[in-house]
């Protein structure tokens, strides 16, 4: 079996194709194409032609490629998903991911997808958090491609009305029943981002908190987080 670092997950805007061709140089392990939070309405489409010419086009290395598609509620999800299994990325990220039949339904209109194709789910809603060990349990699923999570901190401080310290306390039970319920299940998982990407050190301290917590790497905003990232999720040599 082929163990990849998910050290560091930069997120990258598919409309944006200037950074599309940007992630070809950057040292990320995993570069998120995203179609859903960074794409306005009228660019979904016009987005995810790009990033799955890009996908295609290939010359990204070693870089683990995954898009993250709109939400399964959403008119572009269908189309994202087709558009996703012809290009042939790594995974498909699939947001809002709040109860275990939204996988289910997901894994269901893979089958004919390629072998390869890996289903990673976003924890970014209150109902995701109630549910976090159902979902995962559909990795064990026949046919299920489920291998990540990522948590989404920033929807869950909005949908709960939580404030964050320094120290994520309000966050600490998101953070650890995602951890415990992907390990239960054989799946990794990737903390959420730190918004201020210009404070080094604040992000140093979260990701050490993150590694503490268990997680297998953290999703960044910006280039700039890349080298603390994989600096903070490396195994010490013994390991």
């Amino acid at each position: 079996m082929t163990i990849r670092p998910r050290r560091s997950a930069l997120y990258m805007p598919g409309s944006n194709a200037r950074a599309i061709e940007k992630a070809k140089s950057l040292a990320a392990d995993v570069v998120i194409f995203d179609l859903e939070d960074a794409v306005a309405p009228e660019q979904k489409a016009e987005a995810r032609a790009q990033v799955c010419t890009a996908v295609k086009a290939g010359g990204f290395g070693r870089r683990e490629l995954v898009v993250r598609i709109n939400a399964l509620d959403t008119p572009w999800a269908a189309d994202d998903i087709a558009a996703v299994v012809e290009a042939g990325p790594n995974a498909l990220l699939v947001p809002k991911v709040s109860r275990a039949n939204d996988l289910s339904g997901v894994t269901q209109s893979l089958s004919g997808a390629p072998e390869d194709l890996a289903v990673w789910a976003m924890i970014e809603t209150p109902m995701g958090i109630v549910n976090v060990a159902e979902i995962a349990a559909v990795a064990t699923e026949p046919g299920a491609r489920l291998v990540c999570f990522v948590i989404g901190t920033n929807d869950l401080v909005k949908d709960t009305r939580a404030t964050l310290d320094r120290d994520r306390t309000s966050a600490l039970y998101w953070l650890s029943a995602t951890v415990t319920a992907a390990r239960a299940f054989g799946i990794d998982v990737l903390d959420g981002v730190y918004n201020d990407f210009k404070d080094l050190d604040g992000f140093a301290r979260e990701c050490a908190q993150g590694r503490m917590l268990g997680m297998d790497g953290k999703t960044l905003i910006h280039p700039t987080q890349i080298d603390g990232a994989n600096a903070a999720f490396s195994p010490p040599e013994a390991e």
